[in-house]
């Protein structure tokens, strides 16, 4: 389990730094979250598209979380001119993004 923590927490802020060239250390926390949910969920014995959506939505709940803790001032990230934006922290162009990387990575990760 810490292996998977691990594997989140330090592939988000470096897909991050790659993608947008800055990252924050609350993403390390909701990469290693999120990495834990996306395990747990390829556990069950739901359709893969059934897991892909409920991982996009569980990451969604946690970039919010992490967002009312350490983005209250938008310098982490701002979605407010983002379509379909809830207060500025999730929105609903990076959920569909998040079921994305989650299919990927749910089809990669062994069902163990």
């Amino acid at each position: 389990m810490l292996g998977t923590f691990a594997l989140g927490a330090i592939g988000y802020p470096l897909l991050e730094l790659a993608t947008r060239r800055r990252t924050h250390y609350s993403m390390a926390l909701a990469g290693g979250l999120s990495t834990l949910l996306i395990r747990r969920l390829r556990r069950t014995s739901l359709r893969r598209a059934t897991q892909a959506v409920l991982c996009g939505t569980g990451i969604t709940a946690i970039e919010y979380a992490c967002g009312r803790v350490w983005n209250r001032n938008y310098r982490v990230w701002d979605y407010r001119r983002v379509p379909l934006n809830w207060r500025g922290q999730i929105c609903l162009p990076y959920t569909l993004l998040w079921c994305g990387l989650s299919a990927a990575l749910l089809k990669a990760m062994p069902r163990r």
